[in-house]
């Protein structure tokens, strides 16, 4: 039986890539950087290869190199661009836009309405906590979680163990075999779930195929899934 559930925020509860193209237009416009569609593309391709820098443990959020990286995403993006904007004030004017507002996937406040009191909650994010903090503030769903997990507060990241064994330790009673990790992400909420020994929910909405090496225990293409499922298991 599931008593334990871990969720995931970006692109499980809250849509992160409605968000991150609403900030980066917002930032562009401020720096006077003509930006596109395709800018906008190109840039979440460049974001999301630093963060997997950070899940596969080439980057540590102890090195000055982190910090680095939430610039080089621009310095990288503005000499595709050759614009001699700051990559250092994009980086400045985006965190603070990113952290404005929210925006929820389909199902997402239903589903959490519907576990709510049934099961423990918790949500378990990569991210950084000024950020995350003020997305879930905005969003009104705290209340649901009995706690919050951030990668940055905690110093180490999904897919590591030592994030989900971090968790573990600070919620009495716990048993793995009661615990399911919840996610978009094949690569940091799934396979994160199985290194710490927990079953998995693959929140596949887009119908991507699987990798092969990484099997989650369920898969679901909606939120409106969730509940019967986790009821079932």
């Amino acid at each position: 039986m599931i008593t334990h559930i871990f969720l995931d925020v970006d692109n499980t509860i809250l849509d992160f890539n409605k968000a991150e193209a609403i900030a980066l237009e917002k930032t562009l416009s401020a720096l006077s950087v003509p930006h596109s569609p395709e800018v906008i593309r190109r840039y979440s391709q460049l974001n999301l290869a630093q963060w997997k820098l950070l899940e596969q443990g080439k980057l540590t959020r102890e090195q000055p190199e982190v910090y680095l990286q939430k610039v080089r995403r621009y310095r990288l993006l503005f000499d595709e661009l050759k614009t001699d904007a700051s990559p250092e004030e994009a980086a400045r004017i985006y965190e603070g836009l990113l952290g404005q507002g929210h925006y929820f996937m389909d199902g997402a406040v239903e589903m959490l309405q519907a576990l709510y009191g049934s099961f423990h909650l918790y949500l378990a994010t990569n991210g950084t906590a000024s950020v995350q903090k003020s997305r879930l503030k905005s969003a009104e769903i705290e209340p649901f979680f009995e706690q919050i997990f951030i990668s940055e507060e905690l110093g180490c990241n999904k897919p590591e163990t030592s994030f989900f064994e971090r968790c573990f330790a600070t919620i009495p009673d716990f048993k793995k075999e009661e615990a399911v990790m919840v996610g978009d992400s094949l690569t940091s909420d799934i396979l994160g779930g199985i290194r710490a020994g927990i079953r998995t929910i693959w929140f596949n909405k887009d119908l991507k195929e699987s990798s092969g090496e990484i099997r989650p225990d369920h898969t679901i293409k909606a939120l409106s899934e969730l509940p019967d499922l986790l009821h079932s298991m």
